[in-house]
């Protein structure tokens, strides 16, 4: 027999910590669940006598380690956790990744097995290296005595805050693998509303990238030939306007395509430079919301994902001001992120969140109205959660109207530049047939 410590959580949701005895770690799962409680953690307790200073320790002495001292097996909530991430965890994983990590522990949870041995499972079954390493490190953070959410915290390129606060927050009340679905939840729907909006751009993207190559292709590899051809046929006589503006077009091209290139890269990188700045970033994140097509599904994406970000964590347990700090944090939008600090600061204030949202564009009149009577009847985590549904239906039809009319549009200028360039070169040669056939009829 081998004596077990663990923490659990009983049906309040408060957390216990003690010790059973057992003859494996499954057993010692099964005690502890056998006194109506449910582990979060739980480890061996070394035996004292293999320890040649602990030897003459009998009964419940033994389990006190001197002062100062630190004990070697068990669980010790004062343990400090460090852990020393490798180099290759610095990067973020997929968003896949882990939504399938959080959804198999949320079912493992909730079929009852602890969360130390789901952990021990999906480590195993991990493909992804990061991932698998991070798991190492929270299992050993977690035997140390320290909870989920304290482990977690240790990865933060893994584990954003709205993460670890939800995680914290199921631990508090207990409902740890309800939290973990909610989490799953969270992310799939983000990430479909993501790829929708990818998806949608990848044939607008595709058609500008032909546009750009073939315009470039006729500028510098077919208008030189047939400007030569026009020198030896038409003896220097003046070309018509369109086709002179072409050929000129396709000169400043040949002489100065190096220029343009390191041009378009420097105003990239001058773009990108000034999107890091605060005040480049705000104004940025401004202009999203007013273009004329993207705004209107920029619009949509931020109210949604404001809207599901708040409402699961509410619903999660998490307090409001708590809440509204973490969807300002994640919200992806510098507009949108001021308009919720002011949100919180009224909220701190005792005030409802239904005035600061008004006085911000970002949010419709409907978002504000339903967001009101959420607070009135007290069912603002269910109404903002309706609210993020009904917007992402709304992101699809704005997705749909923004392909609808980016397709077309790219399609036309792509056929008025390629034209142009056609017709710029056939008018000439009208010209030089109307001479040949002059000059036959002459003879």
């Amino acid at each position: 027999m081998a004596t077990f410590q663990y923490i659990a959580k009983d049906a309040s949701g408060n957390e216990t910590r003690g010790t059973v005895e057992a003859g494996d770690r499954s057993s010692a799962i099964a005690a502890v669940r056998a006194q109506g409680l449910m582990p979060t953690a739980l480890g061996e307790v070394k035996s004292a006598a293999s320890t040649p200073a602990a030897a003459p320790a009998r009964g419940k002495a033994a389990k006190k380690p001197a002062a100062g001292g630190k004990k070697s097996g068990g669980l010790n909530k004062n343990i400090e956790i460090k852990i020393k991430l490798p180099k290759f965890l610095q990067g973020r994983i997929k968003t896949k990744v882990l939504t399938q990590f959080t959804r198999q522990l949320a079912t493992l949870v909730n079929a009852g097995l602890a969360l130390m041995r789901g952990l021990e499972v999906l480590k195993r079954q991990m493909k992804n290296q990061q991932m698998r390493e991070a798991l190492d490190g929270i299992s050993d953070n977690i035997a140390a005595g320290g909870t989920f959410s304290e482990a977690l915290t240790a990865y933060p390129k893994i584990f954003d805050n709205l993460y670890i606060n939800m995680v914290k927050a199921g631990e508090a009340g207990g409902v740890l693998e309800v939290v973990l679905a909610r989490l799953a939840d969270f992310a799939e729907k983000s990430e479909k509303i993501k790829n929708k909006v990818k998806g949608a751009m990848i044939y607008p993207s595709v058609v500008l990238v032909a546009a750009i190559g073939i315009t470039a292709f006729l500028l510098v590899m077919v208008i030189p030939k047939f400007k030569q051809v026009f020198s030896d046929m038409l003896g220097g006589q003046a070309l018509p306007a369109v086709t002179e503006f072409v050929i000129q077009a396709s000169e400043f091209v040949q002489h100065n395509g190096l220029m343009i290139f390191i041009a378009a890269v420097a105003l990239f990188v001058i773009v990108k430079v000034i999107g890091k700045t605060e005040a480049g970033a705000y104004f940025f994140d401004a202009l999203k919301l007013k273009l004329p097509v993207i705004g209107t599904l920029a619009q949509r994406s931020a109210v949604s994902r404001f809207s599901r970000t708040l409402g699961t964590l509410l619903s999660s347990g998490v307090p409001i001001l708590q809440s509204l700090v973490i969807t300002r944090d994640t919200t992806g939008n510098r507009v949108l992120s001021n308009a919720i600090q002011t949100v919180h600061d009224a909220v701190k204030e005792g005030e409802s969140m239904t005035q600061p949202l008004s006085q911000c564009s970002v949010f419709p009149p409907m978002v504000i109205s339903m967001v009101e009577v959420g607070e009135e009847t007290g069912a603002l985590a269910d109404m903002l959660t309706r609210i993020a549904d009904t917007y992402d239906d709304e992101v699809d039809n704005a997705v749909a109207g923004m392909t609808a009319a980016i397709e077309p549009a790219l399609i036309i200028v792509l056929a008025v530049v390629v034209g142009t360039i056609v017709i710029a070169m056939f008018l000439p040669m009208v010209k030089i047939i109307g001479s040949v056939s002059s000059g036959g009829a002459g003879m």
